[in-house]
């Protein structure tokens, strides 16, 4: 074979992901149907690993949607961590609210509303673990910012590196080429600063892993 997965391999691989349960089950199907961007499956289960890995007291979330990972990431920690999980859209945080609520777990989550980049340099708190899944132009911003709000040896977990493929494309499809060249420039930065050891897995649509080994 000249590839490793073909869609047989993909679909034996799917047996065994962590499980969702009824409610981040209905959640995913809530998020398909009205095209709403979540973490793809095997990008959750590669989280929800690293969670219950590292074992992080506060997390830091950018970009809440409504609230999947979220709850996952407080699901993994077995309500061990405190997360701070940050949301624009009005419609989202409505959802977010009353996902949150359905999980019994608002006493781990705290959904700050409003824009990241206002909220993150007023944040009081140091973080083991940030998340980062905000639109794509605004990538660079956010992580510089956020950089100043995690700890020496946490971790960042950054979505959509690949950005459907098209990151790797000299040419993108119009819908996603200026949006694609945002994640380049991204890349490029992220992957250059010294300030973290880092790399990029092709999991879900590529997930940028960040070690912070020095301010």
């Amino acid at each position: 074979m000249s590839k490793i997965l073909y869609p047989e391999q993909e679909d034996y691989l799917k047996n065994f992901q962590l499980k969702e349960n009824n409610l981040l089950a209905e959640m995913r199907r809530f998020a398909e149907e009205n095209k709403i961007p979540i973490l793809m499956p095997e990008a959750s289960s590669f989280l929800e690993h690293l969670i219950c890995l590292l074992k992080p007291q506060r997390i830091l979330e950018i970009g809440t949607a409504i609230a999947y990972s979220s709850i996952r990431m407080a699901r993994a920690s077995m309500g061990k961590s405190l997360i701070d999980t940050i949301e624009l859209s009005g419609d989202n945080i409505k959802l977010a609210k009353k996902f949150i609520a359905k999980s019994n777990l608002s006493q781990k989550i705290n959904l700050i509303e409003g824009k990241a980049q206002e909220i993150i340099p007023n944040l009081n708190y140091l973080y083991d673990f940030i998340f980062l899944d905000a639109d794509k132009e605004d990538y660079i911003e956010l992580f510089n910012l956020s950089v100043e709000k995690l700890k020496i040896g946490g971790t960042i977990f950054i979505d959509n590196l690949l950005w459907h493929g098209f990151a790797a494309l000299e040419q993108a499809e119009p819908k996603y080429e200026n949006s694609s060249e945002y994640i380049r420039k991204f890349n490029n930065l992220f992957f250059s600063d010294e300030r973290f050891k880092s790399a990029l897995y092709s999991v879900g649509d590529g997930i940028g892993l960040g070690i912070k080994i020095k301010d």
